[in-house]
Order: structure tokens, then C-alpha cells, then sequence
């Protein structure tokens, strides 16, 4: 199970530049506070790839070699968040937050089962071979 979060400040910056109108710095804090949450999950994604050892070798020896294999998800595993089409049960996720206590790097979760702040993101990784998002 994994949490990541880019923390308050950064949603509080993007919803002062909302409320002064400034919506295309706005759109880019927001979105630059999005990409960096997402950076920062793939990075534990890796760490967890890298310490799990299968026959003395770490899985992720199997990652890719070019980078741009990573954009096409060629390693092995898949990290499922909740709310989307693999487990769209959104329950699920308050058992991930107690589990993972949260709270102590400042996540919170909203009565609608939204993460707090915003630029947050909760996940399951599955490193089995065939784990994807999508096997059609």
C-alpha cells in the first residue's frame, strides 16, 4: 500500500491564486502540484520493486532500460488507486487511509471519500507478472 502527498502548502498557494483570479498560474501550480504527486508515487512504486527480491533478484532488474518504456508501463506490477475502473469502490480507500495512518503526513479524508489536499494520491501495488491495467 502506498500514500503520497505533495502536502497543504502547495494546494493552499494554487486556491490563492484561484481567489485573486490568476487562473493560468492557477492551472499551472495545480498542475505542476498533480505531475509532482504522480512523480512521487512511480518513485515509491520503484522502491518497492527494488526491495522486493524474488530468487536473490530484485524485480525491478526487470525494469525497463530505455525511459520511455516507462511511459508505456513496462515494468512489472500495476499500482491500482481506488475510484478507478480495476476497484472503483471508493469504501475501500478508509480502510487504506487507517491502515495507513494519514493522517500523520497531513492526508485527510473528505465525507465524500476525496483525499486532502488535493495533490494526494493512495494506491495498492500488485508485482505479479501479469498485474496491468488494462489486458485486452
Amino acid at each position: 500500500f502506498q500514500l503520497v502527498t505533495m502536502g497543504q502548502p502547495i494546494a493552499d498557494f494554487a486556491n490563492v491564486l484561484f481567489k485573486e483570479d490568476n487562473y493560468r498560474d492557477y492551472l499551472e501550480v495545480h498542475g505542476i502540484g498533480v505531475q509532482l504527486t504522480e512523480a512521487l508515487a512511480e518513485f515509491w512504486h520503484r522502491r518497492i520493486r527494488e526491495e522486493l527480491t524474488l530468487d536473490g533478484h530484485s524485480v525491478a532488474d526487470e525494469d525497463p532500460a530505455d525511459v520511455l518504456d516507462y511511459f508505456k508501463l513496462g515494468y512489472r506490477g500495476a499500482r491500482y488507486s481506488f475510484g478507478y475502473g480495476a476497484c472503483p469502490d471508493l469504501e475501500d480507500r478508509v480502510k487504506l487511509v487507517e491502515l495507513l495512518d494519514a493522517n500523520r503526513i497531513g492526508v485527510i479524508l473528505s465525507e465524500e471519500l476525496q483525499l486532502h489536499p488535493e495533490q494526494s494520491t493512495d494506491a495498492f501495488v500488485l508485482l505479479h507478472p501479469e498485474a496491468k491495467y488494462f489486458n485486452a
